[in-house]
């Protein structure tokens, strides 16, 4: 089988490799992407019917490619989200082909990479794995098969009609885990919402969401560093026109939190006694963008509404005052886990010494030690910004830059 020749190849079609496409095309640079399914596959099937982004618009679009026909500060549907960078992909005329896996990457023996793919092999001088950070759905071996319980991680969460009759156990304080909790109550099932370490903040404060917020004060600039930090949920939503997750509240509604997952046995969880600390945690992140803010306003001088009503918290439920450390969950009436836990990197198809002890890829800012690869789209590649979708753009740039100098770089 004859072996295509590629100058670059992106691996992955996501906000990632489609921002290294647009950068890559702006510099003249030939290269092409494969998607082993379609454009935003994970916004088509990993994600629930009710999900919205978690960002308004404004931010949670390509920088310099803002939604077609929509108001800044609403929240894109997943459907939305799909289209959106449908369009995106046309507008740049991204040279992708989906349906396309890469099986396994090498070095090649003449130099630059071999990539076989279920589509032939091809080699490639240059290549960049953009295949983000959701790869590999985690779930705790806690819960054996044969416990009688459905169990579905919130990848494959679809609506609460996919859920057996009963109650319900969400693992997982996060963004997906804390919406997820909340549609369920509002379905009219009993919600128990296993909370671990958080950080929470408000949707809007004084008249900004709070995205903006953190543009304003620099923290989606804060530097990513080598190994990465240690990942803590953020808890926000943009459901529901918009809301901002608040766990006491929820339990004022009827879901009964409880602290972070710790073992199953004989039929019942158990539950560390860490809620209220968990919560304390969470309010303190909170309280300091607020903080922030309100000392943003007034070095700026600023007209911005005061908004005092935003620091009040809600008293605190019987679940939190006298917490469930174990849960009988046939007694309870539980017929559901949904694993809010999370994702892991699967990079089992790169054959490259790119990766520590620990499987982690080793970078400085997405430039690995194997000249001509390069990984995009992962958490804090670069700086806090760069897992999200208005960030992918900024590492892009600064990559497409490394590569044009390799390729201008006169040989020998």
């Amino acid at each position: 089988m004859s072996v295509e020749q590629i100058e670059t190849l992106i691996i992955g079609g996501g906000q990632a490799g489609l921002s290294m496409s647009e950068q890559l095309g702006k510099r003249g640079l030939k290269h092409l992407i494969l998607e082993r399914r379609r454009i935003a596959e994970r916004w088509r099937s990993e994600r629930w019917d009710g999900l919205h982004a978690n960002g308004p618009v404004a931010t949670d679009s390509i920088p310099g490619h803002p939604f077609p026909g929509m108001d800044p500060d609403h929240f894109a549907t997943r459907a939305q989200m799909v289209a959106y960078f449908e369009a995106y992909a046309a507008t740049i005329a991204a040279p992708i082909r989906c349906g396309v896996t890469v099986q396994t990457l090498s070095r090649a023996e003449a130099g630059g990479f071999h990539a076989e793919t279920s589509a032939g092999p091809i080699a490639a001088k240059t290549v960049i794995a953009a295949t983000g950070p959701f790869q590999r759905p985690l779930i705790p071996p806690l819960v054996p098969e044969d416990a009688g319980l459905f169990q579905v991680h919130s990848s494959a969460y679809r609506n609460p009609e996919q859920l057996p009759a009963g109650a319900v156990l969400v693992v997982g304080s996060g963004a997906s885990g804390a919406q997820i909790a909340d549609e369920l109550r509002r379905a009219g099932r009993s919600v128990y919402l296993s909370v671990s370490r958080h950080a929470r903040p408000p949707r809007r404060y004084r008249g900004r969401d709070y995205v903006w917020w953190m543009f304003d004060l620099g923290m989606w600039d804060a530097p990513g560093f080598y190994p990465p930090q240690r990942h803590i949920p953020l808890a926000v939503s943009g459901a529901y026109g918009g809301r901002t997750v608040d766990f006491r509240r929820l339990a004022l509604e009827g879901v009964v939190l409880v602290g972070r997952t710790q073992a199953y046995r004989h039929g019942a969880m158990h539950f560390a006694a860490d809620l209220a600390h968990n919560l304390a945690l969470g309010d303190e992140s909170y309280r300091a963008l607020l903080d922030g803010a309100d000392a943003f306003v007034q070095r700026q001088g600023l007209t911005l509404p005061e908004e005092p009503a935003a620091r009040e918290i809600p008293p605190d439920s019987p679940c939190i005052t006298d917490p469930i450390l174990r849960l009988d969950l046939r007694a309870a009436g539980v017929t559901a886990i949904v694993w809010a836990t999370g994702y892991g990197l699967d990079f089992g198809w790169v054959n490259l010494p790119v990766f520590d002890g620990s499987g982690r890829p080793v970078h400085r800012h997405g430039v690995t030690d194997v000249p001509g690869f390069y990984f995009l789209g992962l958490p804090w590649l670069s700086r806090r910004a760069s897992g999200f979708v208005f960030g992918a753009q900024y590492d892009a740039i600064r990559l497409a830059d490394h590569v044009a100098a390799q390729v201008e770089r006169p040989a020998g």
